[in-house]
């Protein structure tokens, strides 16, 4: 972990995975929208809006995801001094906001046909909008600050605090009455959906983590090559 601290040698690396990523991505992301679309039948209650779980449900597994690597990195940045601890969780930020975003808009689309309704402020929605928030306090604390030392600390603060919603996230509807279903992959005694139905569902949820790995090693490599480049600046204007 030391060793992958030395940008020059991350970059390397990502330079090196990045392309495999990318394939195995496209190579899932295909599969899983046609066993989605295609293979996968429709759910007795649903009907084909069940389809549309394929995209919000590995959405919204991201968008926690994304969040909780964020505070790790922090913490890894506060803890042992990574010199890209921090660069990590500020490039994980856009990617896991969108996310969040396409989470909600989709179980938006949802909620119309199933509750009647496009939004109910019940535990879930409302954790999930407030990750959305924290996300783009997140982002906007990078975007205040221009001094980088500064809007790390801060910016760390606001993921360390925030991470405290991710479990609220999770187990709200266990914890609060909610219009929202109850826990149906990531539960005790097993998942009780259909495999024909959690096949896809676990395909595009690999095809959604590549895909941040992906981005998040594009946005890694150029936050690193900016911060170079800064540093070149500064360098050249105290040496004119």
């Amino acid at each position: 972990m030391q060793k992958l601290a030395n940008p020059k040698l991350f970059l390397r690396l990502a330079d090196m995975v990045r392309p495999w990523v990318l394939g195995a991505t496209i190579v899932l992301l295909v599969l899983g929208l046609y066993l989605a679309i295609v293979q996968a039948p429709q759910d007795y209650q649903q009907g084909e809006t069940v389809r549309i779980m394929f995209v919000h449900v590995p959405a919204a597994w991201m968008a926690l995801f994304v969040y909780s690597f964020m505070a790790l990195a922090h913490g890894a940045g506060l803890v042992f001094r990574h010199p890209i601890a921090h660069i990590a969780a500020k490039a994980a930020a856009p990617i896991g906001a969108c996310f969040t975003f396409l989470a909600l808009a989709t179980g938006s689309l949802w909620g119309k046909p199933m509750w009647g309704t496009w939004w109910v402020w019940d535990a879930r929605l409302t954790s999930m909008f407030v990750l959305f928030l924290l996300y783009l306090g997140y982002l906007a604390v990078w975007s205040a600050f221009g001094e980088d030392n500064r809007a790390a600390r801060i910016a760390s603060v606001v993921a360390l605090v925030g991470f405290i919603n991710v479990p609220i996230v999770k187990f709200s509807v266990d914890w609060w009455n909610s219009l929202h279903q109850p826990a149906s992959v990531l539960r005790a005694g097993g998942p009780s959906i259909d495999s024909s139905l959690l096949t896809p569902l676990f395909i595009m949820a690999l095809a959604y983590a590549g895909l941040f790995v992906t981005l998040w090693l594009l946005a890694m490599k150029a936050e690193v090559l900016t911060r170079r480049i800064h540093q070149m600046q500064v360098a050249q204007a105290g040496e004119a």
